[in-house]
């Protein structure tokens, strides 16, 4: 999130790793203080992954937790922990208390250790990111000392925040544990019960930092077992893991960069076993990631310095319940046998162009069919399709092209919001999509080519996602704020409405004025309860887009020449009835909006994926 001139500047490491990967221009989406939606998201996610340097300078991560509540924030830019911990083996609480006595406030000097933070709920797949300083820290003596458990009070300062999309986060149900901590190895070998965690595990959590100024914690996930070990000898093991296509701002690779030594955590969900780990990285791009890790345009590839394997370390275990539609197959480290067997076939399904729809210049609406409906998950109304564009757009890691640059860092996995509501036969469903990137742009060269040929296949991953507008009592308002392309998550849930409850408000620029003449057409119960704002000149338009323009006025629908803006807002949230709001907005406009409800509850969806 940014906010105009306040926007943060990118780190030198960051810089360079934009530079490397081709990405130009793109704006740091970081708030500098805690968010309102920070905030709301610290006090309401039941686990807190914490990172912060040690003595000598090497970065550990930890993950706390089990319960809601334990953090929030106390202050403005301030937050406050409180909860049971490992007061043993976690070196994070090493780093931050030491050896202070029971009860003994550790304070900082200066603006304080720095410390990292991502908090997150895995059942919805929500995190945000924090960067801040410690303030104090303390062990109360509350907890259970015999078995190694006490309970830990921090005070960490923020001044920083960011939400993070939901990529390659398998959700869990995270339940309550009593730790009886035990520590079976503290080798930088990795012994076999962290081995065979390591061949489990879907997630962990990584903290880095640019040596001086900031220590970012995030986590990665992906298939189980998608962390693969390389070697593993008294030198200290090695491990790599594939960094996906994602949100390309680099924060993480950035501080390696800079400072090649990372801190990771890879719990154990069923055990509540936890493995720390600090090493040494290596930044693989191109050929030399896919030397390593086949199939890999970017990799990461860690020499363990120092680690501890905690038996039943985590206040916490988790229930899985549905793996990320993003996950690719796992990809195998080079030296291992298996690697050289043919791993990517897999039973995919697949959905065939029907025929499609063009609506404004750069947005078109694609009817697809399914295979094999029977074979895969009815998809609810606010859900996204996973389409997969590997096949025809993967050039292979080998081939690294300037000219080409979309295809680095790129699983050519891409979500779209279903923009048309279950059917009876749940065989074909609408997608409204943007022409914005490589994938977008290769569909749209699909549209023009299904005209002359038909029967173009994409492999479907399933639909996933749970962006859905609650049903309210009589009397109850369900306010909505979208964003262009972002009223598809509403189209798909207008049937299984009362759209007397709405209250839409809408913005959009006038090149895309299609849009809403065919939204207006397709579903003339909107004109009541909508409110269009137009920004644009009509000189900017065509004929035929002019004849839309006309058309849109003649709906009835109120129409307001100008951005949507805070006064827009609040004059909704005056009206009885409203308790949470809901957006599908870009990044900058989300930023606002969560500034002008700082109080109220956002459920939103960005432009992230």
């Amino acid at each position: 999130m940014s906010f105009g001139s306040r926007s943060l500047p990118w780190n030198k490491g960051e810089k360079e790793m934009h530079r490397i990967m081709h990405v130009a221009g793109q704006g740091n989406p970081n708030s500098p203080f805690l968010s309102p939606g920070a905030g709301y998201m610290v006090q309401g996610a039941p686990l807190l992954a914490l990172g912060t340097l040690d003595d000598q300078d090497r970065p550990w991560t930890t993950i706390w937790g089990g319960d809601p509540g334990f953090g929030r924030p106390v202050a403005k830019n301030v937050i406050g922990i409180k909860t049971a911990v490992d007061r043993r083996f976690d070196p994070v609480v090493e780093a931050l208390i030491g050896g202070a006595d029971e009860g003994e406030i550790v304070r900082e000097e200066g603006e304080g250790r720095m410390v990292g933070g991502l908090t997150i709920d895995l059942e919805s797949r929500m995190r945000v990111k924090l960067h801040g300083h410690m303030i104090a820290g303390a062990m109360e003596g509350n907890g259970d000392r015999e078995k190694g458990v006490g309970q830990m009070q921090l005070v960490v300062s923020i001044n920083k925040s960011v939400g993070n999309c939901p990529k390659y986060l398998n959700s869990k149900r995270i339940v309550p544990f009593t730790p009886q901590p035990k520590l079976i190895s503290d080798s930088s070998q990795l012994p076999p019960e962290a081995l065979s965690l390591l061949n489990k595990a879907d997630m962990f959590f990584m903290s880095s930092s640019d040596g001086s100024e900031d220590v970012d914690t995030n986590h990665r996930g992906g298939p189980a077992g998608f962390v693969r070990v390389i070697s593993n000898d008294e030198s200290g093991a090695v491990i790599v893991y594939p960094e996906y296509s994602g949100n390309r701002m680099y924060e993480s690779l950035g501080n390696l960069k800079m400072n090649p030594f990372a801190g990771i955590t890879v719990p154990d969900f069923d055990t509540g076993d936890v493995l720390y780990l600090t090493g040494k990285t290596e930044i693989l791009i191109g050929k030399e990631a896919g030397a390593v890790l086949l199939r890999s345009n970017l990799a990461v590839k860690v020499t363990i310095t120092s680690a501890r394997f905690v038996e039943k370390g985590l206040t916490f275990t988790g229930i899985p319940e549905k793996l990320s539609p993003y996950n690719p197959p796992v990809r195998y480290a080079a030296n291992e046998k298996v690697a050289h067997v043919n791993v990517s076939e897999e039973n995919l399904n697949h959905a065939t162009l029907l025929n499609t729809t063009k609506l404004t210049p750069t947005i078109s609406r694609f009817r697809f069919s399914i295979e094999d409906p029977d074979a895969i998950a009815t998809w609810k109304p606010g859900q996204y399709a996973t389409l997969a564009f590997e096949d025809y757009l993967d050039q292979g890691y080998s081939h690294m092209r300037d000219e080409d640059p979309q295809s680095l860092n790129d699983d050519f996995l891409r979500t779209f919001t279903v923009s048309s509501p279950p059917s009876s036969s749940n065989k074909e469903f609408e997608l409204t999509i943007r022409k914005i990137g490589r994938v977008t742009n290769f569909l749209f060269e699909q549209q023009r080519r299904a005209k002359l040929r038909g029967g173009f296949q994409v492999p479907l991953k399933g639909f996933g996602g749970e962006f859905r507008f609650a049903k309210k009592e009589a009397g109850g308002i369900i306010p909505v704020i979208a964003g262009g392309i972002g009223i598809t998550p509403l189209l798909g849930q207008i049937d299984s409405m009362d759209l007397k409850q709405l209250r839409l408000l809408w913005g959009i620029g006038i090149e895309d004025i299609g849009l809403v003449a065919d939204t207006l057409k397709r579903y003339p119960q909107l004109v009541g309860s909508t409110t269009i704002f137009l920004s644009g000149e009509d000189a900017d338009l065509e004929l035929e887009e002019l004849k839309l323009l006309k058309k849109a006025v003649e709906t009835g629908v109120r129409i307001e020449r100008r951005r949507v803006g805070e006064e827009d807002v609040a004059r909704v949230n005056e009206e009885e009835g409203v308790d949470e709001w809901y957006m599908c907005v870009g990044p900058r406009l989300k930023s606002s909006i969560l500034n002008w409800l700082a109080g109220r509850r956002v459920v939103y969806e960005d432009f992230g994926y």
